[in-house]
């Protein structure tokens, strides 16, 4: 039964629970044997929580939610659980065995939904990279080639998913971090609107509103129905999306109707675009309009101002300059230089030297752009058609920051994730979709881009191009 297990979604998985043709023990040991075998090699699941797994999913009070008894994981940055290891990359709360005493209110909702976690995943220092490849844990490997990156920050829970660890798992992302480990392993990644997912009670914004979690997936529909378990305000949150006019499980398989898109296949920063990824845009382009959707050249303006990516450059510094702050309150040490990265620190060094006048000046022109990019659509265009990145899966090590210039993998990652961060400082809902690969073999998504609060919209046509191109038998070289 672990074999077939591994071709079905969260979704199928809960039914056979809800049938009665599986219990939740079950699910949780073929997902556990599954780890087992493949982490090795992966080197994705970096905190096991296998034992109390057990315990929970034998439980008489496990939750009846939508998900009941079904595996799943949960990324070392964002979400934490009552008593378990939370360290977000860093080899500093690694080495203090740090945990955390709750389960916050992202944590409490996968777990209502009746989620089992069985541990962690792996991610790069505080998120700060599109890579996995963090000094406190090693590289996480690619299950499409091993040789390659899985895209970061929720590399860990990408590959883990792609790999058939299990059907889904948390991940987070204030730059491009769900789409682009979507984009390089081949699944389904939504990046959120802003303020759609609570990310207290500890946290209000995280990077000044740019970041936001939600989950990887092998289905829309596991995505859409993940969705709606987690969604809503929590009291005191600073940002409150506009509520869906019914379940986001609902739009899968409802018409889209016939929509305007505009596509963008270069950077308008003219950053170079890799032929491959062009391709998959191109096509995935062709394949809208066979669709029925009207498909034009067009993107808003202001996306190639470098202006724009130097605010957001500018948010990240001051961010990553007072979480470490953050955690040397919290831990009663304080950090120093050789406690992190070189890139982590440098990047830090860099929001130490930003005057407050200057950061609200980030802020506010990144709000000013938002406005002006927002016109676009509301001027009469429904989605934005891009590549999710601007090259295929990179190969190991390509974002290493080494001491002696521990900002290259920073900048590095610029270029990389052009067609991701923009999308964070807007705020706006956007999705990968694994609609191609390469004549290696490798995925490359496609990103969808819609209107602030407009998840609906992604999922439908989200849908409809999983039914007209089916991914769901695709797997990698490396998978249980």
């Amino acid at each position: 039964m672990s074999g077939d297990l591994t071709t079905l979604d969260a979704t199928a998985q809960a039914e056979l629970v809800r049938r009665g043709d599986m219990q939740p023990i079950e699910l949780v040991d073929a997902a556990i044997a599954r780890i087992e075998k493949l982490n090795p090699q992966l080197n994705v699941v970096i905190t096991e929580r296998f034992e109390k797994a057990r315990a929970e999913a034998q439980r008489a009070d496990l939750p009846r939610g939508p998900f009941r008894g079904v595996p799943f994981l949960l990324k070392d940055i964002g979400a934490h659980s009552a008593g378990d290891p939370f360290h977000a990359g860093m080899r500093f709360l690694r080495t203090l065995g740090w945990t955390e005493p709750s389960d916050n209110y992202l944590a409490a909702k996968f777990r209502a939904a009746g989620f089992i976690f069985l541990g962690k995943t792996n991610t790069p220092e505080l998120g700060l990279q599109p890579t996995t490849e963090p000094e406190a844990y090693g590289a996480s490997r690619n299950p499409w080639d091993l040789t390659r990156s899985t895209g970061g920050s929720s590399g860990g829970s990408a590959a883990a998913v792609a790999c058939g660890m299990l059907p889904a798992a948390h991940a987070t992302d204030g730059g491009g971090s769900i789409r682009i480990p979507a984009s390089v392993c081949g699944l389904v990644g939504l990046k959120t609107t802003r303020g759609r997912v609570s990310l207290g009670p500890g946290t209000g914004e995280r990077w000044s509103g740019c970041a936001v979690e939600n989950c990887v997936s092998r289905s829309v529909r596991d995505t859409a129905a993940i969705l709606d378990a987690v969604a809503g305000p929590m009291p005191g949150d600073p940002n409150w999306a506009p509520p869906p006019a019914r379940p986001y499980g609902a739009e899968v398989g409802a018409d889209p109707g016939r929509l305007r898109i505009g596509l963008l296949a270069q950077a308008p920063s003219g950053t170079a675009v890799h032929a491959d990824c062009v391709a998959a845009v191109e096509d995935g382009g062709r394949l809208l309009a066979s669709l029925g959707h009207t498909v034009e050249p067009s993107h808003p303006d202001g996306l190639a101002e470098n202006e724009m990516l130097r605010s957001f450059g500018m948010i990240v510094s001051c961010s990553t300059a007072r979480t470490l702050d953050v955690w040397s309150e919290r831990t009663g040490r304080q950090i120093a230089a050789n406690d992190v990265e070189p890139m982590t620190w440098a990047v830090a060094e860099l929001g130490r030297h930003v005057t407050g006048p200057q950061y609200v000046h980030a802020l506010s022109f990144a709000q000013a752009q938002t406005r002006r990019i927002a016109r676009w659509w509301a001027e009469g265009f429904d989605l934005l058609l891009t590549p999710t990145v601007s090259e295929p899966p990179p190969l190991l090590g390509t974002f290493l920051s080494p001491p002696d210039d521990p900002l290259r993998g920073f900048l590095r990652a610029g270029s990389f994730g052009g067609f991701t961060s923009t999308f964070n400082a807007t705020g706006q809902p956007a999705i990968s979709l694994p609609l191609y690969w390469n004549e290696q073999g490798l995925p490359i998504g496609i990103q969808l881009v819609a209107a602030f609060g407009r998840e609906d919209l992604l999922i439908r046509v989200a849908a409809q191009l999983e039914q007209a191109r089916p991914w769901k038998d695709r797997r990698p070289p490396v998978h249980a």
